[in-house]
């Protein structure tokens, strides 16, 4: 890995009213530093939370940045917490009026930033918009991951064709989102409580519910990696992407407590406790560990239906 010095002209076009805020958690080091090259060429101020990863060389690559704020967190209190502690210190920079949200597994594009705020300034002008969001690529998958509307019993997924800059759609995913400070004051910051699994659809939902629209940004573009490893299942020719057992808590545990929640749309509700029962299923009965992975899912059941957001009892 190389240190990156932008060009004159790149250091000129840089926003300097938006700051990205980063969270990592054990990070691919040669990813990170792709992304955070990527970034620095697009924006002046980076916020990096980390969520107590133990490789020293992460601060190495940190400081190859200038413009970077590494917050370093004594324990993993998961990515809604570190996400809000770093939109917390965007705030008290000069000049900051918006954030861009990243995972740590997406690399934008080098005009990514520039296409989302042109978009985000005219579709503002219109109406209400709570964030804008790239369009992304798994590099394991052959075609870009669709906008989704929310309709019963099937979703309309909405694929960018080139003849359209921003598609209206019912959630973004965190990464690459792009969201106006205002809008937060309004909205509020990611739920605390659910650690990590639908973070985002939860804020989607608060912010729809309260007259905000989202729109997904055809030129805007970055490489991102859904979940770390997948396995073939029969009768599923894509496989499935794998999970921990403490993780499944989680999935099962905040799905159930989204559903408990005003603001949720019914209908995704509908179309989510068919998607919960085939999970349970596969994870319980085709993929290792199974009877851990069944244990953890229902100890996450047992949390969602009680309303509690309480962390996985003693599961590794």
């Amino acid at each position: 890995m190389t240190d990156f010095v932008a060009p004159a002209d790149t250091l000129a076009t840089r926003a300097h009213d938006v700051c990205a805020v980063l969270v990592t958690y054990h990070p691919d080091l040669d990813v990170l530093a792709e992304q955070l090259t990527a970034l620095a060429a697009q924006v002046t101020r980076i916020v990096l939370v980390d969520n107590a990863s133990p490789d020293p060389r992460l601060r190495d690559v940190c400081a190859r940045h200038p413009g970077l704020s590494r917050l370093a967190l004594s324990e993993n209190r998961g990515l809604a917490h570190a996400l809000n502690i770093g939109i917390a210190h965007a705030r008290r920079l000069d000049g900051v009026s918006h954030v861009l949200l990243m995972d740590q597994d997406s690399v934008p594009e080098s005009d990514m930033l520039q296409n989302l705020r042109s978009a985000l300034a005219k579709l503002a002008a219109n109406e209400k918009i709570a964030a804008v969001g790239p369009c992304f690529r798994d590099a394991r998958e052959s075609a870009d991951a669709p906008f989704v509307r929310i309709r019963f019993p099937f979703n309309r997924k909405l694929r960018c064709d080139g003849r359209c800059e921003g598609i209206r759609c019912d959630f973004l995913i965190t990464s690459g989102c792009l969201i106006p400070l205002a809008v937060l004051d309004a909205v509020g910051g990611m739920d605390d409580a659910l650690f990590i699994d639908n973070v985002d659809l939860d804020w989607c939902f608060r912010a729809s519910a309260a007259g905000y629209a989202l729109f997904g940004v055809c030129g805007a573009r970055m490489r991102h990696s859904l979940g770390t490893s997948r396995r073939r299942v029969p009768g599923l020719p894509r496989g499935i992407v794998v999970h921990a057992p403490r993780r499944l808590y989680y999935m099962m545990r905040n799905r159930v407590l989204l559903y408990r929640r005003a603001y949720t749309p019914r209908r995704w509700i509908a179309q989510d406790v068919p998607r919960l029962v085939v999970k349970l299923l596969l994870f319980a009965l085709l993929v290792a560990p199974r009877r851990k992975n069944l244990r953890c899912m229902l100890a996450g059941l047992r949390a969602g239906i009680a309303g509690r957001a309480a962390p996985p009892p003693g599961i590794d």
